[in-house]
C-alpha cells in the first residue's frame, strides 16, 4: 500500500515529530510513502494530484484547502486523512477576529476528509463541527533521547530554561517582569535560551543557546527548571504542549500558565506548578530554586507522566489509525 503525504515543510518539527518519525513503522505495516509539497504555483498542483490518483491515501498535514484543491484532491484521493497540531483555524496574531476565509478552508479540509487526526482535544472538537470521524493523537517524542542529569548536591547555581522559535519568543516575553524579579531576588539563577532569537534581562544572565536538532536534548537537560509561559486566547488553546513534554522527559519540573493543554501536562504540585500571573510565576519559581528536593520529586514525577508520550506509545495509536484507513 501506498501512502501520500503532503506538507508545507518537511523539515518543519511538527512534520518530523508528527509524522515523520513513523514513516518506517508504517513502512513495516506494509505501508510505503512519499512525502511532498504543495508547490506554491497553481500549475503545479496537478502533478501532486497525479500522485494522489495512484496512491491508496493522501495524507494532508496542516494545509487550509482552497475550493479548487478541495475539489481536485477529494476527487483523486482514494481517501484522504488530515493531520494538525495548530488552531489554524484562527490566525496567530488577531486569534479572537473571525477570518471567514482561513474558517471556510479548515472547515473544507475536515469536512473532505475521511480521518481527522487532531493534537489535543481542544483541537478535535474545531474539527468535529465538520466530520464526525476526529481522533486524538497527541505529538509524541522519544523520551529516551533526552538525559536525565543527577540531582544537585548544594546550593549552586539554578537554570531557568526555556526552548522555542522567534514566532513563540513573545510567550516568554509576557513573564519577563516576573524574571527580572527573580533575577533581584535569587543572584545564583540564569535563564537558558534555546531559540533561534535572543533577547537579554537586566538582573539575570541568558545563557543563549541556538537551537539545532543535534543538541536540543543535551541543551534543555543542563537546566533545572522548564518554563512554559501562554498567554489565554483561542490560538494558543490549541497548543499541544511539546515543550513541556520535551522538559518532562529531560527530568525538569515545568511551572507553566494553565492554559489549554498546560493545565493537564503540568500536575499543580506534582509534576511542576501552574502560574496565572507575575506574583503567582514569582512564588512558583521561588519555591523551586529554594528547593533542590523538590525540584528533583516533581522532575521524578515529570519523567514518569510523560512515558505515556514517548513516540513507541502515540506511535502505535497513529500507525493504527493509518492502517485501518487505506485497509480495503
Amino acid at each position: 500500500m501506498h501512502l501520500l503525504v503532503i506538507t508545507d515543510n518537511p523539515d518543519r518539527a511538527s512534520f518530523r515529530c508528527r509524522l515523520g518519525t513513523y514513516l518506517d513503522p508504517l513502512r513495516r505495516r506494509g505501508i510505503d510513502s512519499t512525502v511532498v509539497r504543495l508547490p506554491k504555483r497553481l500549475l503545479g498542483h496537478h502533478s501532486v494530484f497525479a500522485l494522489a490518483r495512484r496512491s491508496d491515501a493522501v495524507l494532508l498535514q496542516r494545509k487550509l484547502l482552497t475550493a479548487w484543491d478541495g475539489f481536485w484532491l477529494h476527487r483523486y484521493s482514494k481517501r484522504l486523512i488530515y493531520d494538525f497540531d495548530d488552531a489554524i483555524m484562527y490566525g496567530d496574531g488577531k486569534p479572537e477576529r473571525d477570518s471567514r476565509i482561513r474558517l471556510g478552508r479548515f472547515g473544507r479540509s475536515a469536512a473532505l476528509s475521511y480521518l481527522v487526526i487532531a493534537g489535543n482535544e481542544y483541537l478535535a472538537e474545531q474539527a468535529r463541527r465538520h466530520n464526525t470521524n476526529v481522533h486524538v493523537v497527541p505529538t509524541g517524542l522519544d523520551v529516551g533521547a533526552y538525559p536525565v542529569k543527577p540531582p544537585p548536591s548544594d546550593g549552586g547555581l539554578v537554570r531557568l530554561v526555556w526552548i522555542g522559535s522567534r514566532s513563540t519568543l513573545p510567550y516568554l516575553q509576557e513573564v519577563r517582569p516576573a524574571l527580572e524579579e527573580v533575577g533581584r531576588r535569587f543572584p545564583n539563577v540564569v535563564l537558558r535560551l534555546i531559540c533561534d532569537e535572543f533577547f537579554d534581562l537586566a538582573s539575570m544572565r541568558v545563557e543563549k543557546r541556538p537551537w539545532s536538532r543535534d543538541t536540543e536534548a543535551a541543551d534543555l537537560s543542563v537546566g533545572d527548571i522548564g518554563l512554559a509561559p501562554l498567554p489565554d486566547n483561542r490560538f494558543t488553546r490549541g497548543k499541544c504542549g511539546f515543550k513541556i513534554l520535551q522538559c518532562q522527559a529531560a527530568g525538569l519540573p515545568v511551572v507553566a500558565s494553565p492554559v489549554g493543554v498546560n493545565a493537564q501536562y503540568v500536575q499543580d504540585g506534582v509534576t511542576g506548578f501552574l502560574a496565572s500571573d507575575t506574583a503567582q510565576w514569582v512564588d512558583r519559581l521561588a519555591a523551586l530554586i529554594e528547593n533542590p528536593k523538590l525540584r528533583a520529586s516533581l522532575g521524578r514525577a515529570g519523567r514518569r507522566a510523560v512515558e505515556a508520550f514517548d513516540v513507541r506509545v502515540i506511535g502505535t495509536s497513529f500507525c493504527r489509525l493509518i492502517v485501518e484507513c487505506l485497509r480495503p
